[in-house]
């Protein structure tokens, strides 16, 4: 039986695909290091690919998604929105974990991204991360970013953390 992991990612500036990414590969070193095969599933998805047969068929998700005016993006909202009803009731119990991009705060959308998991009845695996990127003015703020390797470092730790809970 194959177990999936599901990583669904938005990104403007790249920090939060960045992010998706290192949690990728966490989850694969750890499904590596267990053995795990054809065991083990990884999907790494954009929000506005993600459909109801996708959220259904994983078994657990990493959201990573940057904070936008003190909200979570829009493309990752417009997924959520989209299929929240669908799988309402159908994903209870499922672990995740998420990611937050932000300028400095990232608290808007760290409670917005947990209301529609709790919604969901998933279980977090670990608190939020929210990786403060430090732009502060217009120029910064759409610049593309490189995230620094500590943060990187974390996202890896928190896919292997999902991986290693679903195999």
């Amino acid at each position: 039986m194959t177990t999936q992991l599901l990583i669904i990612w938005h990104s403007r500036t790249g920090a939060a695909l960045q992010m998706a990414r290192a949690a990728a590969a966490g989850a694969q070193a750890v499904a590596d290091e267990l053995d795990a095969g054809g065991r083990f599933d990884l999907q790494v998805r954009p929000a506005d690919t993600v459909r109801t047969e996708n959220l259904l068929a994983a078994d657990g998700y990493l959201f990573a998604a940057p904070e936008n005016l003190a909200a979570l993006s829009g493309a990752m909202k417009e997924c959520l929105d989209r299929t929240y009803y669908h799988v309402l009731d159908r994903l209870n119990g499922r672990p995740y974990g998420a990611v937050i991009t932000a300028g400095s705060d990232g608290d808007g959308a760290r409670r917005q991204l947990e209301r529609i998991c709790t919604g969901w009845r998933l279980k977090p695996v670990a608190p939020t991360l929210i990786v403060p990127m430090r732009a502060q003015t217009p120029e910064a703020i759409l610049a593309p970013k490189t995230v620094p390797g500590a943060w990187l470092a974390r996202g890896a730790e928190l896919g292997g953390t999902l991986a290693a809970l679903l195999l």
